[in-house]
């Protein structure tokens, strides 16, 4: 009953010092407010869109996929981690494709047991891609790996678009930032409160 009694007076000197009538729920009404992934995922999901339609990007994935695919990649997700949540993991390698396609890179796209420019010397030679991978040690599969993600790079087709959903990720980051400010200025509050009752203050 005790209990019973010193949450009641934690909740009311709360509402009083904040204005609001619970804890938790305004933190996540706060949150609802912002820019929430969902609506991150549907706003990116319409800039792919605009990207397949125009012909400028041929994938299996679908733009709401695609739209989780860079949600993922910002969260510090692998291909396979992405695949996974795209509800496949054998799409792995299809989310590698699209990703550098976004020009979403990692530092591993570019460890290449070559000379990048040995290889860019060789693909403007007019040999095979046969050829050419006999030359460089590798398998014609990874040598069109490295060479998409080179082709990609210098690619500038999709830099319109892929500033966009920058633009769109950056806004996601700054409304998080923003939400944790305020549930940290809650619970501080919270805190302060809890403290205060323990110390026998009120």
């Amino acid at each position: 009953m005790a209990e019973d009694t010193r949450k009641q007076q934690l909740l009311e000197l709360f509402t009083t010092i904040t204005n609001k009538k619970t804890i938790v729920e305004p933190m996540r009404k706060v949150h609802g407010t912002l820019r929430d992934r969902d609506a991150v995922e549907r706003e990116i999901a319409l800039i792919m869109r605009e990207i397949l339609d125009r012909g400028y990007f041929k994938t299996k994935l679908v733009p709401r996929q695609l739209a989780k695919l860079v949600a993922a990649y910002y969260d510090g997700k692998n291909d396979t981690e992405i695949a996974r949540a795209l509800g496949d993991e054998k799409l792995s390698k299809t989310v590698a494709r699209a990703r550098v396609r976004l020009k979403l890179f990692r530092e591993l796209d570019f460890k290449m047991p070559f000379d990048q420019a040995a290889m860019g010397e060789l693909l403007d030679s007019g040999k095979t891609m046969k050829e050419i991978s006999e030359e460089l040690d590798i398998s014609p599969s990874t040598l069109r790996e490295y060479r998409h993600v080179l082709e990609q790079q210098r690619d500038t087709t999709l830099d319109p678009f892929l500033e966009r959903i920058r633009d769109v990720m950056e806004d996601r980051d700054l409304s998080e930032l923003m939400t944790r400010g305020v549930v940290n200025d809650g619970l501080s509050e919270a805190i302060d409160i809890t403290e205060a009752i323990d110390m026998g203050e009120f």
